[in-house]
């Protein structure tokens, strides 16, 4: 059984990470169903941080999806989109930008309070044997997936260090399916950087 879940949230997961390279809000779909395959399999092994936070991703995902497909309009309208507007056709996705300074320092702080009550919860509250990066991913994960949901380019240098760390811990704990799809995970993260990079600069 976990076997079969572990291939299945494989598929799933790939299918998301094509999506989420092209900035295709169709991500969300899969990252709605991702979770409820994750949670048994973490459960099972005892890393109870990935199951507690995919409870979060099940809403970020929600979030996310209304915010990406929110429609926003041009504070100054030319004529042409007046006309555009009025025809319907004003809407457009929400863009991808960079994150402000302000917010990029309140997410790692807020990453750095995460981690240690996280740890803190693991180590003795818990019977985790990997006390620290299940914590480390988590609370990464967390801020990851918030600035994931509000579009920021740098959300990929969060999801490199996140990966790059799922890789080896899935594979320590005997996850190996899961651990190759974060491999892969890892090395588009670099290409989904440049990929929001030269998005953002067209948009």
């Amino acid at each position: 059984m976990d076997k079969f879940l572990e291939i299945l949230g494989f598929s799933i997961g790939l299918l998301y990470l094509w999506w989420e390279y092209h900035a295709d809000r169709r991500m969300w779909y899969a990252s709605m169903v991702m979770p409820a395959i994750s949670m048994w399999i973490y459960f099972s092994k005892g890393i109870y941080a990935d199951f507690a936070i995919n409870i979060y991703y099940l809403v970020i995902a929600v979030y996310g999806f209304i915010v990406w497909t929110k429609s926003h309009k041009k504070d100054n309208l030319s004529d042409k989109s007046d006309l555009s507007e009025m025809s319907g056709k004003s809407e457009s996705q929400h863009p991808i930008t960079n994150i402000p300074p302000r917010m990029l320092f309140a997410c790692v702080a807020v990453f750095i309070v995460l981690w240690v009550g996280l740890y803190l919860i693991l180590n003795y509250l818990t019977d985790s044997t990997v006390p620290i990066p299940d914590a480390f991913t988590t609370a990464l994960s967390i801020v990851g997936m918030w600035m994931l949901a509000r579009k920021y380019l740098q959300q990929w240098i969060a999801w490199i260090l996140v990966d790059a760390v799922c890789t080896c811990l899935y594979w320590y704990k005997g996850i190996p399916f899961y651990a190759i799809l974060y491999a892969i995970y890892t090395v588009i993260a670099f290409f989904g950087y440049r990929k929001w990079h030269r998005l953002m600069h067209a948009d």
